[in-house]
């Protein structure tokens, strides 16, 4: 039988554990698991995984990859609308540095390595370049709208 103290403990460790999912920045690097093939289902965060119970944010994904030399993809077209997260996956074989110009902007360090994932926001509509540095490579335009 659970005692008040053990129910209180549990219910305030619950809490802490649920309070501690929820914070975050605009910029963040996300887990270092494997990016798996764009399928149109929402990204994975490096959260929890989610129950069929739960209904997982809206989010946009760009997947990309960089191999010899090459991006995949340029310049392609995104929508998106303001505050929606938008989540980065990138596959690279060479350090990069990932820029996004909106306001404000934000830059991502890209490594040598597999599975990478970055998200941010964006708070003012119009269209917004993601764009590799070392590469000089649009990767993505994302039309950002109200």
């Amino acid at each position: 039988m659970k005692t008040p103290l053990t129910r209180t403990l549990v219910a305030l460790t619950a809490a802490a554990l649920v309070t501690a999912g929820c914070s975050g920045s605009t910029d963040t690097a996300m887990s270092s698991a494997p990016a798996q093939p764009s399928s149109g289902a929402p990204a994975s965060t490096g959260a929890p995984a989610l129950t069929d119970d739960q209904n997982p944010p809206a989010r946009v994904t760009v997947d990309v990859t960089i191999a010899n030399g090459r991006v995949t993809p340029t310049n392609d077209q995104v929508d998106a609308k303001v505050g929606e997260p938008i989540v980065v996956r990138v596959n690279s074989d060479a350090a990069d540095e990932l820029h996004v110009h909106s306001n404000p902007e934000h830059s991502f360090p890209i490594e040598a390595k597999n599975g990478q994932q970055f998200q941010f926001t964006v708070d003012v509509p119009g269209k917004v370049d993601v764009e590799l540095h070392e590469l000089n490579k649009t990767v993505a335009t994302i039309a950002v709208q109200q």
